[in-house]
């Protein structure tokens, strides 16, 4: 189930807020741990039972790690871990090993089967929340739920179950014990932050979501440099809208739901550098990449080489992360390159002057279009093909293809998309809305909750959205 159906916006979600509200406080966990279950269960299926062995797994786990001596908890930890571990690569990336066991086994005249399992929705997501859980128990940084509805309802929350944030147990564990407050107030005030993620999805990404696509499958021989840009610039900003507008509206259901879920993006293409974009951009991912790897494996406090070493592999993974692809793989290097380099030369650090940030804000946009251009292909040979063509001049205009989904009405929203990412990097539009009282921030909320939320109900209604695109993570 999308958040961007009939089904959910008009009925899962009153349900849910109605049910939440007339419960008993000391139940209210309960209303939102079936409604998170019977939410995955819609989408998921029989994968739900591998969500379940991991919960129960983890949470008898978290009991554990509180008492004992320090190597058995130790010992424990290690051991929970790697079968979260073993459960995330078993299920989305033994086939891709196979494939590359039997591509090698070929070279030789062998012939060994591929092994295809269906990937179960968000397992790369309530992977690292378990992990979070564990760790931040061990560390003696949060206690451990005993309540098992407390632990279900952290886990398989549906506003964060399938796509994040991802949130660390330690931001949601003061929040998790009943009784537990909520108010019509709540509604009030995340039902703005909704509106906006659903305007960003359905009425922009989705409608450049046909553009990008017919760009990306253009065959080789065929691919301009028209074509080239307009797909890598069309695709950045289609997966901005896409997955900002998500986020948007994971916070606004949580807010809803009387939770506080954390923030996700600020204005990310605003960024002077790249490593400011990683600060900007996903930021639940990296903070839980900088507390849970970059930092146990030393971070920056061991020498130079080190350093660079420990970025490297970080985001090695955090592009593997994203999918078992090589050209996952080869943009995650790509960021962890440039990043290395950033720090080597000292160009992390956004500079003073105006027209020096101008310049760097425009050569950091230039890389991040590159690299989004790798996580879209299909293969590399087809993300090289396009990264080509945006350098290396061929105006012979568009295909038939991209030129028939280059309709008056995306190319407008596609401008407007791009006029909205290069305003200035503040204020950052949802915490703004949230917390601003002015009369702009009024107007917009006003604007979003009527005009803005009737257009992008009758996209729905009509067929049009499309699922989100990190769904695939």
């Amino acid at each position: 189930m999308s958040f961007a159906t009939p089904l959910f916006l008009w009925f899962f979600v009153p349900v849910v807020l109605a049910a939440v509200l007339v419960a008993p406080r000391t139940r209210r966990n309960g209303v939102v741990a079936v409604a998170s279950l019977f939410f995955y269960v819609s989408g998921a299926g029989g994968t739900t039972l591998l969500l379940l062995a991991c919960m129960v797994v983890n949470y008898l786990a978290g009991l554990r790690l509180e008492p004992g001596s320090p190597r058995d908890r130790r010992g424990l930890l290690v051991g929970v871990i790697a079968f979260d571990l073993g459960v995330l690569l078993v299920w989305k990336y033994l086939g891709f090993a196979t494939e590359q066991l039997r591509a090698i086994a070929s070279v030789v005249g062998a012939d060994l089967p591929v092994v295809h399992l269906a990937l179960p929705i968000g397992i790369s997501f309530y992977t690292f929340h378990h992990i979070s859980y564990v760790v931040d128990v061990y560390r003696g940084e949060r206690p451990a739920l005993r309540e098992p509805v407390a632990f279900v309802t952290y886990i398989a929350m549906f506003p964060q179950l399938v796509a994040g944030p991802i949130v660390r147990y330690r931001e949601i564990a003061d929040q998790l014990p009943q009784p537990r407050t909520h108010r019509l107030d709540d509604i009030a005030a995340g039902f703005p932050r909704f509106a906006l993620g659903l305007c960003k999805k359905v009425i922009i990404a989705d409608s450049l979501a046909p553009l990008v696509d017919a760009c990306f499958a253009t065959p080789a021989d065929q691919m301009t440099t028209a074509t080239a840009w307009l797909g890598a610039i069309g695709y950045t900003l289609q997966l901005y809208f896409d997955f900002s507008g998500y986020s948007d509206m994971a916070i606004g259901l949580g807010r809803m739901l009387g939770f506080r879920l954390p923030e996700n993006f600020a204005r990310p293409y605003s960024s002077v550098t790249v490593t400011e974009f990683w600060r900007r951009w996903h930021m639940s991912l990296s903070r839980w990449f900088r507390d849970y790897l970059y930092i146990p494996l030393g971070g920056n406090r061991h020498g130079v080489a080190r350093t660079y070493r420990n970025l490297t592999v970080v985001f090695v993974l955090t592009g593997f992360w994203h999918g078992a692809n090589w050209t996952f793989l080869v943009w995650g290097l790509f960021h962890g390159g440039l990043l290395v380099l950033e720090r080597r030369f000292g160009w992390n650090s956004a500079p003073a002057a105006r027209g020096r940030r101008i310049a760097r804000r425009v050569l950091t946009m230039l890389l991040v279009v590159v690299g989004w251009v790798f996580f879209r292909a299909a293969d590399l040979g087809s993300a090289l093909v396009m990264i080509g063509h945006l350098f290396i001049p061929d105006f012979t205009g568009l295909t038939e293809a991209v030129a028939a989904a280059a309709t008056n009405q995306r190319v407008v929203l596609l401008l407007v998309a791009l006029v909205v990412v290069v305003l200035p990097d503040h204020p950052v539009t949802g915490p703004y809305l949230e917390a601003s009282r002015d009369r702009v921030a009024a107007t917009i909320r006003v604007s979003l909750m009527t005009v803005g939320v009737a257009y992008a109900a009758i996209l729905v209604a009509s067929g049009t959205f499309s699922p989100f695109l990190y769904y695939q993570f």
